[in-house]
């Protein structure tokens, strides 16, 4: 297995066990339909919304933070495949985008940025 695949796994695992000490109900990990993905796709409470969430991990900060890599492009897709998501399962809740941003360093602290609200859908 590649190592950058295992520490994207650990990302998406440090990611759930937050989410889930946090009140979220886990819906679905690594979703996946033809050529549409879904790292996390959680219910939160709190708010009664649906929450499609974006995992980015990297072993260190040197090529800048992680969030920085979900691009336009990776934003179209991530709403595509919502939106898919939610028609498949008819569900109706209104929906979040969120980004988790985790740096797994080798030797050190693992670093955790839950970005709530991180994009909306482009229009157009």
């Amino acid at each position: 297995m590649e190592e950058s695949y295992k520490l994207g796994l650990k990302g998406e695992e440090i990611a759930v066990d937050y989410l889930r000490k946090h009140g979220y109900q886990i819906l679905e990990q690594r979703w996946k339909d033809h050529h549409l993905e879904i790292d996390i796709i959680a219910f939160d409470p709190s708010t009664s919304e649906l929450v499609s969430i974006e995992v980015k991990t990297r072993s260190t900060n040197v090529w800048g933070s992680p969030e920085n890599a979900v691009d336009y492009r990776k934003i179209r897709r991530s709403v595509y495949a919502t939106d898919f998501y939610m028609k498949l399962n008819h569900i109706t809740y209104p929906v979040r985008f969120d980004i988790f941003a985790i740096v797994i360093p080798p030797k050190g602290e693992v670093q955790l940025n839950h970005i709530k609200d991180a994009f909306y859908p482009p229009l157009g």
